[in-house]
């Protein structure tokens, strides 16, 4: 069976990501700004739910949006979810209230929507009071006391007479209000962890029907160890409980009843909570080995043990039962199942992020079931400093080497956005940004991963500007630059316009020509600045208004027998050269001088002649704009036609262009031939290497017709023609066997 990361993504869901996008185009909008489908054919049930759902996990869930579900013909829900979403009390009650549902989770909502509003809601559907059956309302306000009466009757959870699931973890859930809940004549499962609880007694009411109890941090209880095991004692037919603790809280209570609670339950007898074969205790003081050992052998039946922070996973009973889980610290399995079965619970998502990062140091194996749980848990704990901190450390070790092209892409696009996330949520803490630089910084993962590259450009470059590390600093620059190249056009127009970016990379540049460095630092800032201003008018305006011209004339100087520093400046100049407006910026003497004199020079690589001779060929182009003696621009108009003729055809690829439009000027009957045999050197040379690529862009930026134009005019020298001829010919082999393009 192939993996569902590996595989392309379901077509229905594809569809659904559609609608989601084009909800604005499908929608009218209603008087009160609510959405309403303009024309909506009958949904099958499961698919409305899937809508829902998807609208809710792409974070375009809302008050407005949420509007066109209060068509309970054509969208009929049944298995709702408003998770993290921020919708209100009245949207709601409009919305959702009528369908028929059978299971609604609204954990963490946003606005004011109340537990209150949504059970008096609810309640207000007959159907609904007997329909649902599962709620899950973890993290919300209860207000209980807000309830109305209905015909004279207090509505209350107890209202909901099908309820069998309830999750009220993390609300101000009340003795009082437990009482109410503790009525419903089918509850089979419910959580009040972390709520304000402090007696349990209620429980005792539904001891026939309760299965599964989770009671997790009641820091509040207020009963004793006698007392608890008293009522535990009634629950006949609990199956799973969980009772764990907090070990990193201490606040309020330290929680000795509930650890001697525990000590008893794991030593007692077995006729306390005889149908139980599920128990967590994580986090919990006081236990033993022999507690726990004692505990097992009693019970044959058990599938599962929470063991967390208690300092007793290892115990040695624990590896013989095969057929139960644990979670704890000894051993990898006990590490991913914990964090598979608390992914909501921070303080134990730290503890096992933590043996995680232990166990993954020196991985050298491909672990995508460990990069997924990893994922889940950051996306759990969006907010978290210390989740993240150990989290994004574990994807360094989990992505590290050649461990990234194993994993299945769509995952590594979901870890890559994940890290973006990390680095924009927590700006100023140094070993989160600093992991993220370390896990980002992937040849596989930058050139071949789908992400939003402006974004993870933006983050970096921002990053980069407080942080000195040479190390990170290099890593930072790196990334920039491989990210900067693959930017579409208008991305790169956008990243342009900010002058502070251009001053971060001139800043290192400047830095490094200080103390005559040539490091990968110093390069891959030199290819950002070359790419960021590529065929960018503005950001080549920036470049020149932070007096980047002066600093690149020093490191033309200064790193004269560097060649790749040669070609990366002189490349940034060709851009600027290509500018018209800006070409008054290039017109110094001195300047063009050196630049003419590596032109000339005969030792100098053909790559840095090359770059060299594209900036004298776009300035000498115009000789209306030319304002310096025109003896050196005859001198450099006859020096480029000899020069060039000498140079040999490079193998390897030096250069690519995004648009032949620069060269259209260059390549007018009336130029000069050193004008001209330039920019057709430069054609045939990215033609010879890659003409599948280039063919299509010479023929519909016009490119063609001027070679044409040029090969049958009387006056063009015989070396253009020769290229020029070579080039078409390439073009039109490529055509034939690429067959007749529609």
């Amino acid at each position: 069976m192939q993996d569902a990361e590996e595989g392309p993504q379901a077509l229905c869901d594809l569809c659904l990501t559609q609608v989601c996008c084009s909800l604005d185009a499908l929608c009218s909008k209603r008087a009160d700004g609510s959405l309403c489908l303009s024309w909506a054919p009958l949904f099958p049930q499961e698919m409305a739910d899937q809508l829902l759902q998807k609208m809710a996990t792409k974070g375009i869930l809302n008050d407005m949006t949420v509007g066109i579900f209060r068509n309970c013909k054509e969208l009929r829900l049944r298995r709702a979810t408003i998770r993290r979403c921020p919708v209100s009390a009245e949207a709601f009650r409009l919305a959702l209230c009528p369908h028929r549902l059978q299971e609604l989770d609204a954990s963490w909502v946003s606005g004011d929507l109340t537990g209150a509003n949504m059970v008096s809601g609810l309640a207000s559907n007959l159907e609904c009071r007997s329909s649902l059956q599962r709620l899950s309302l973890n993290g919300l306000h209860l207000d209980c006391q807000s309830l109305s009466e209905d015909e004279g009757v207090r509505v209350g959870f107890s209202s909901l007479r099908g309820l069998r699931t309830l999750n009220l973890a993390n609300t101000d859930l009340t003795d009082a209000v437990l009482e109410d809940i503790c009525t419903l004549p089918q509850l089979e499962s419910l959580d009040i962890s972390c709520t304000s609880v402090t007696k349990l007694t209620a429980l005792s009411q539904c001891k026939n029907t309760l299965r599964s109890l989770i009671a997790h941090r009641l820091r509040l209880l207020d009963m004793s160890s006698a007392r608890l095991l008293f009522v535990l004692n009634q629950l006949h037919a609990l199956r799973h409980m969980d009772f764990s603790d907090d070990h990193f809280t201490l606040e309020d209570s330290d929680g000795s009843d509930g650890d001697e609670t525990v000590r008893q339950l794991l030593e007692g007898s077995t006729q306390v909570l005889p149908s139980l074969i599920s128990l967590d205790v994580s986090g919990r003081k006081k236990i033993t080995d022999a507690a726990v050992r004692a505990f097992v052998e009693a019970r044959s039946g058990l599938v599962f043990l929470g063991l967390v922070a208690t300092g007793v996973s290892s115990c040695d009973v624990l590896s013989s039962q095969k057929d139960m889980k644990v979670t704890g610290e000894a051993n990898e399995n006990q590490v991913c199942e914990a964090l598979r079965r608390y992914r909501d619970r921070e303080c134990f998502i730290r503890e096992a992020l933590v043996h995680l990062y232990n166990l993954t140091t020196d991985t050298d194996k491909p672990r995508p079931d460990m990069l997924k749980l990893v994922l889940s848990a950051m996306q759990s704990h969006p907010a978290s400093p210390h989740v993240h901190l150990v989290a994004t450390a574990c994807v360094f070790n989990l992505t590290t080497q050649d461990m990234a092209e194993a994993m299945p892409v769509r995952l590594l696009s979901s870890t890559v956005t994940q890290l973006l996330n990390a680095m924009k949520t927590f700006p100023k803490h140094q070993q989160v940004q600093k992991n993220c630089l370390l896990a980002l910084c992937s040849d596989y993962i930058l050139q071949d991963v789908p992400f939003d590259k402006y974004l993870a450009s933006t983050l970096v470059i921002n990053w980069l500007s407080s942080h000195e590390d040479p190390t990170l600093q290099r890593m930072a620059v790196a990334i920039i630059s491989f990210l900067v190249a693959k930017l579409s056009t208008e991305e790169t127009a956008q990243l342009s316009k900010d002058a502070f970016i251009m001053k971060q990379l001139l800043a290192i540049v400047q830095q490094k020509a200080m103390v005559g460095v040539v490091d990968t630092t110093l390069k891959f800032a030199l290819s950002a600045l070359w790419n960021l201003t590529d065929e960018m008018p503005a950001a080549a305006r920036n470049f020149i208004e932070c007096h980047g011209l002066e600093l690149y004339e020093e490191v033309l100087e200064s790193y004269y027998t560097e060649s790749s520093v040669q070609q990366k400046v002189l490349g940034l100049l060709n851009n600027i050269a290509e500018v018209e407006e800006l070409q008054a910026d290039l017109m110094e003497e001195d300047l063009l001088e050196h630049i003419l004199s590596l032109l000339q020079d005969s030792h100098m690589e053909v790559g840095v002649r090359y770059f060299a001779g594209g900036i004298l060929a776009q300035l000498t182009s115009r000789p209306e704009a030319w304002t310096l003696d025109n003896e050196l621009r005859t001198t450099i108009l006859n020096q480029l036609h000899a020069s060039i003729v000498t140079w040999t055809q490079l193998e390897r690829e030096m250069v690519s262009y995004r648009s032949f439009r620069p060269f259209c000027p260059l390549l007018q009957t009336c130029q000069p031939s050193g004008v001209q045999m330039w920019a057709v050197w430069a054609i045939h040379l990215v033609c010879s290497q890659n003409t599948s690529n280039y063919s299509n862009m010479l023929e519909q930026e016009g490119v063609t017709e001027l070679l044409k134009a040029l090969t049958a005019h009387p006056d063009t020298h015989s070396d253009v023609k020769g290229l020029s001829d070579s080039i078409l010919s390439m073009v039109e082999c490529c055509q034939n066997q690429l067959g007749p393009q529609s």
